[in-house]
């Protein structure tokens, strides 16, 4: 009986075992062929997606040739429309600027913070049109804050449209945003000042010579402390606010810094006359220079309706001027590169597509034959 039992005993113990392995076997199996599904599923995606990108490519150029298209269409009727409204009802010009930055300024914010490059907005162009906002909005009236403003716009933020060299560029609602930042408020204030109906009225007595103007200022020392010394003072308030935010709270001026060296524009190589060291001291030396020089020209700007009129030809001229350059110099050169980019791209024939032409080839020469 005893052996019986052990006999009993050891053949349970070795079914028990079997059982076990071929449970323990169940899940490895089950993972194997699920990774092997898997991994046929992925090729199958890849391939499927392989086709399907020059499709995708293809529609995604059509579509912004599209855009293009409606965008410079948009453009230019918007600026003709401008114009009008400038020759015909200059009074209205503040409105129309108004109505501009409250559609394009939210949704430039927006872009940018999808680009992920919106510490761009805490730049000194929309520090200022906001004050230029708030002046047209509460203040229309107020003389001191209106030769700021006037000091702001024609003196930083005009002649950035020429060192920076902004295009006009129809097609591009970006360029074409950044040069209306930079160049509405000062047919603004050079409406206000020289064409406003309520100055002719107000300032054009029967009898005199003298051109309309508002705010009629004669005084030199007032001239210079409204022109320059406040309006000085404002932008290095900015300037103090912009190094703690991007330099110290964010710490963002790296991320800056890769950008303006990919752009490699005047200010990025001039910086660098004394070594990448010194780049943050030169930017700020080449950036104080810049704003002294500029707002001191506002002064004779101020005081001549011929120099401010010549001197809105010439900012209008320069950005049709740096925009012609662009459709024709820059825009052939991306192109070509996209062009390049495409056929890199393009996968390389495989050995049995390269065989097809032959065996069709040798065909044709037995259908001859």
């Amino acid at each position: 009986m005893l052996k019986n039992e052990e006999i009993f005993e050891d053949g349970n113990g070795d079914s028990d075992q079997k059982v076990k392995q071929r449970f323990s076997d169940r899940p490895s199996k089950k993972v194997s062929q699920t990774k092997e599904i898997l991994s046929k599923q992925a090729v199958q995606t890849k391939v499927i997606l392989s086709k399907q990108a020059g499709k995708i490519a293809k529609q995604a150029e059509e579509h912004e040739r599209f855009i293009d298209k409606v965008t410079h269409l948009l453009g230019v009727l918007a600026f003709g429309a401008f114009c009008f409204i400038l020759g015909s009802r200059p009074q209205d010009i503040p409105y129309v600027y108004c109505l501009f930055y409250f559609t394009f300024v939210p949704l430039r914010w927006i872009y940018y913070r999808f680009k992920k490059c919106h510490y761009y907005l805490l730049d000194f162009c929309y520090y200022a049109n906001t004050i230029f906002l708030v002046m047209l909005l509460f203040y229309p009236r107020n003389k001191k804050l209106f030769m700021v403003c006037f000091s702001f716009a024609e003196g930083p933020l005009a002649w950035a449209l020429i060192v920076w060299r902004c295009s006009l560029v129809f097609s591009s609602v970006d360029k074409f945003v950044t040069v209306l930042i930079h160049l509405l408020p000062g047919i603004v204030f050079f409406t206000i000042r020289w064409w406003g109906p309520a100055t002719f009225e107000a300032m054009h007595p029967e009898g005199t010579s003298h051109r309309a103007s508002w705010p009629y200022v004669e005084e030199k020392s007032y001239l210079w402390t409204w022109l320059f010394v406040v309006p000085l003072v404002a932008y290095t308030l900015w300037q103090v606010l912009y190094f703690l935010i991007v330099n110290v709270l964010r710490r963002q001026r790296l991320e800056l810094s890769k950008k303006a060296r990919k752009a490699n524009n005047l200010w990025w190589r001039l910086s660098g006359l004394l070594g990448d060291q010194n780049r943050m001291f030169m930017y700020i030396l080449l950036q104080a220079t810049f704003t002294v020089a500029t707002m001191a020209l506002t002064v004779p700007i101020f005081l001549s309706y011929e120099m401010h009129a010549i001197f809105q030809i010439l900012k209008v001229s320069a950005t049709i001027w740096n925009g012609g350059s662009f459709l024709l110099e820059v825009m052939p050169r991306q192109v070509i590169l996209k062009e390049k980019k495409k056929l890199e791209m393009q996968p390389l024939p495989t050995p049995s597509d390269q065989a097809k032409p032959v065996v069709e080839d040798t065909t044709e020469t037995d259908h001859s034959s």
